[in-house]
């Protein structure tokens, strides 16, 4: 009997020495990783959101004439009004074109003067606003609207060779958005 307790014996020693470095390892494995907390913060910021403004504009007489007349003689004066608004939200740079013919003998004869608010813009013969380019009206704010009184005028001085004459303009007013700006909050 002796002889068969001895080599059950040995087996479960060698079981054991196996098992108890494993079960070891295990455990150090659990430690390892149940001691590895982090902390952790975060936060949120909604609601962001930016938007587009508009460049807009009113003209009062649009696809219009402003001023027209017939049968002009020498001294006469022909007066038009146009407002000009800018509707849009943004705040914007206007310009003013002309596209005129100016079928005269003497061209300076035929003058045109644009004012607002009583004081004069510009003033010179009809065909010349824009010979160097767009005329600038300056910075409309948002919403801003101004009244521009064109006045065309034939010399008390035209003589006979201005009989029968004729002169056409077309004007075309241009915003262009300010310059961009940047917003720090």
């Amino acid at each position: 009997m002796n002889t068969t307790a001895l080599p059950a014996a040995a087996p479960a020693r060698s079981r054991m020495r196996i098992i108890v470095p494993l079960a070891g390892l295990l455990v150090a494995a659990a430690i390892t990783v149940g001691s590895g907390a982090d902390f952790v913060a975060n936060s949120v910021n909604t609601g962001n959101a930016y938007s587009t403004g508009t460049l807009l504009q009113e003209n009062s007489k649009a696809n219009n004439a402003i001023f027209n007349l017939g049968n002009l003689k020498p001294g006469d004066v022909v007066n038009g009004k146009v407002t000009i608004k800018n509707s849009g939200t943004l705040a914007a740079a206007f310009t003013l074109s002309e596209n005129a013919v100016n079928g005269f003998a003497d061209k300076d004869k035929l003058t045109l003067t644009i004012s607002t608010g009583g004081a004069t813009v510009w003033t010179g013969t009809l065909g010349a606003l824009t010979a160097g380019g767009p005329f600038s009206l300056g910075t409309f704010a948002a919403g801003e609207a101004r009244e521009y009184t064109f006045s065309v005028a034939l010399a008390s001085t035209a003589g006979n060779e201005e009989q029968g004459k004729s002169a056409t303009a077309t004007y075309t007013w241009n915003s262009t958005q300010t310059a961009a700006t940047t917003t720090n909050q």
